[in-house]
């Protein structure tokens, strides 16, 4: 294998094949010790969390195959915590694709003028730029098209595949008793120009509540894989 990346959670192997190895790492975003899947940069390392990162997102990536929609998953081995994925490129230097059920976060902040805190959206879908100098910034469709980044048509895959991969998430969760207010995603595409789910699908990629009080990422794992 080649090691042709090195993340922040994981590490990206280059495989004969053609296909990639994503090995998922215990370490965690965050700041002075404390986890935080918002920030931008590696704050501590907590045994465990890549194996439960990885098998969150087999869990949800063989319902979202299941039901026909393009990933990149291939299969797993939960002993190497690692994930074979089929190839693809990623739009421009990167995207972030977020589906909010609620007005909460840095949507609230924009727009909370026109809102109120907490209040239902109908499966919004918003796109940023990975750029951690500019602060993710938001993006719109036809700027994403003049730009070159993707086709009106890619774009509309995107956000159709967003809105039915959040529905699958969010049902599951509500059948644990716990509430999605807003997920985030990555999309790539094949040499033929075809969207697909990337990265993976994990606790600290969503915004959950219970009872009307935040889980962290961390207790939403574990109140997840519950028996």
């Amino acid at each position: 294998m080649e090691l042709v990346y090195t993340g922040k959670t994981k590490n990206v192997y280059a495989l004969e094949s053609g296909n990639y190895l994503l090995k998922f790492k215990d370490d965690c975003t965050g700041k002075d010790g404390v986890f935080d899947p918002g920030e931008n940069s590696v704050g501590l390392t907590i045994e465990g969390v890549g194996d439960v990162n990885l098998r969150m997102s087999i869990y949800f990536f063989e319902k979202i195959n299941a039901a026909g929609i393009p990933t990149h998953y291939v299969s797993a081995n939960l002993k190497d915590t690692t994930m074979e994925v089929l190839p693809a490129k990623c739009f421009g230097h990167g995207l972030e694709v977020i589906c909010r059920y609620r007005a909460v976060g840095s949507f609230y902040r924009r727009y909370g003028e026109y809102i109120e805190e907490g209040a239902k959206l109908p499966a919004y879908v918003e796109m940023t730029f990975k750029n951690d100098a500019k602060g993710d910034p938001l993006v719109t469709k036809d700027a994403l098209v003049d730009l070159g980044v993707m086709t009106a048509e890619q774009y509309d895959a995107i956000k159709a595949q967003t809105q039915q991969i959040t529905k699958i998430v969010a049902d599951d969760l509500a059948e644990k008793g716990l509430d999605m207010y807003d997920i985030k995603f990555e999309f790539g595409y094949d040499k033929n120009g075809n969207v697909m789910l990337i990265d993976e699908i994990a606790s600290g990629n969503m915004r959950v509540y219970k009872d009307g009080k935040y889980i962290d990422p961390m207790t939403l794992s574990k109140l997840f894989f519950e028996k």
